[in-house]
């Protein structure tokens, strides 16, 4: 998508703002804590559906208001688009396109895509498995409305397991419908690792390209997909040939621990457990990586998404920096500043003069929620 426009009201510490937009680079800059990474939020809440922070609905509303509103003006896949998003505080928000309410059951099909990269993208690296599933989860979302539903439902039925296993001591009743569950999770679960292991596996030849280039070819990244014994899969085989083994061999790992869950009262097999491993030179990067090593495998691994993304969707995805230049070492900014042409870009940053840019944009100035400049 190509964003022209963004209008904000009662969001963050918005009141009411718009933003024009170029079609390339976008500086968006200004002090501390006056509301630059509140817009990219805006754009990525458009694109992907969620913050990329976790925030919830409610927290995303202005502290004097009940709603908030976001409103895009674009082009996507060739046409006209405007998005709107409202957010309330006691209901479920509401979303349109082109003035069409678009329900659940509508997914994201023919929605603009975003990728982001900050500083706490480190955690890609340095972090626990939950926040490489939760990158994978997000960024397969927006390719496969399919996979959305289906985290939907795992996400659901493990709540709900949970419950059972913590509560089961003192309602031995409800053990009655763990066999349900579990039998849910194998089935939705297998469908996420089937999806997630064939997104590694094209993910780490990009990424492994794009850290070459930016390492200089001193160094070798690689990144696996590890999930349950029996249920390795690569994602090549038919997909409902690959998801009904899957299944099989997560259900015969469920019955070989089902007492030892509910004895631990914790889920012991699952989707939930699986992680994708980053290595350096064949050196587990998350315990070995040095600072700027972790930035650079992070670095690879988002704008690998890009490429992906860009190959999937036949459109170059909108690319979000929140405050990463001046993270990086000259060789890693000037490298980055090569991979954003071709695509829409917003950056923010304190001083405009950080990214060093060329050849136009847009340069927009944010204090205290009031956005001036931009794209004339």
């Amino acid at each position: 998508m190509i964003l022209q426009s963004l209008e904000l009201e009662g969001f963050r510490n918005y009141g009411a703002a718009r933003a024009e937009l170029s079609p390339g680079a976008n500086v968006i800059f200004g002090r501390n804590a006056q509301g630059k990474t509140n817009l990219l939020e805006a754009v990525y809440l458009l694109s992907s559906g969620r913050s990329h922070r976790g925030a919830r609905d409610r927290d995303m509303i202005r502290f004097d208001g009940d709603t908030a509103r976001l409103t895009a003006h674009g082009q996507a896949f060739g046409r006209e688009i405007t998005l709107e998003l409202r957010l309330f505080r006691s209901r479920r928000r509401e979303t349109r396109r082109n003035g069409v309410k678009l329900t659940r059951a509508d997914g994201r099909a023919g929605m603009p895509a975003s990728v982001m990269f900050e500083p706490e993208d480190l955690e890609l690296v340095r972090g626990g498995a939950a926040r490489r599933r939760a990158e994978l989860d997000a960024c397969i979302s927006q390719l496969r409305p399919a996979y959305a539903a289906a985290l939907g439902s795992f996400n659901r039925l493990y709540a709900g397991k949970l419950k059972i296993l913590r509560d089961c001591r003192e309602k031995p009743s409800l053990l009655e419908a763990l066999d349900d569950y579990n039998h849910g999770l194998c089935r939705f679960g297998a469908r996420l690792i089937f999806y997630r292991a064939s997104f590694v596996k094209k993910l780490a030849e990009a990424a492994a390209r794009v850290h070459r280039e930016c390492s200089g070819g001193a160094e070798t990244l690689t990144l696996r997909y590890k999930t349950e014994r029996g249920a390795e899969t690569d994602g090549t085989a038919p997909a409902a040939e690959e998801i009904r083994a899957i299944t099989a061999a997560l259900e015969a790992r469920q019955r070989e621990h089902r007492e030892h869950e509910i004895a631990s009262g914790t889920c012991l097999v699952g989707a939930q457990r699986d992680d994708a491993e980053l290595a350096i030179d064949e050196v587990p990067a998350r315990a070995f990586a040095s600072q700027g090593q972790a930035r650079t495998a992070a670095l690879a691994v988002k704008l690998a998404e890009r490429e992906l993304m860009t190959e999937e969707l036949g459109e170059i995805p909108i690319l979000l920096l929140d405050d990463v230049l001046s993270e990086l070492d000259e060789t890693r900014r000037e490298f980055v500043l090569s991979k954003i042409r071709g695509g829409q870009t917003i950056i923010t940053c304190c001083e405009p003069e950080e990214t060093a840019l060329s050849g136009g944009g847009a340069a927009l100035r944010v204090e205290g929620g009031v956005i001036t400049g931009g794209s004339g």
